[in-house]
């Protein structure tokens, strides 16, 4: 099963090939942009560490909420 995660680009790196995602809750990765036209601000689905679609940000901080409440189910 293959999933793809909703953040939202802090920073982008001088190569313009890769940028800071924060995932909320602190979690923060380098992904690689190289796919998609974005920018800080821009909500981004990355799959095995590239972005490969930009996405509304409404929808993807209902989806982060989502994560963040089947965490607490979870006991995490």
């Amino acid at each position: 099963m293959c999933l793809a995660v909703p953040g939202k680009i802090i920073d982008i790196n001088e190569d313009k090939q890769h940028a800071t995602v924060d995932y909320g809750d602190g979690i923060k990765r380098t992904v690689n942009i190289s796919l998609v036209d974005a920018k800080i601000g821009t909500y981004v689905l990355v799959h095995a560490g590239f972005a490969i679609q930009t996405v509304d940000p409404k929808e993807a901080e209902e989806t982060l909420e989502l994560f963040r409440e089947m965490i607490r189910e979870e006991g995490g």
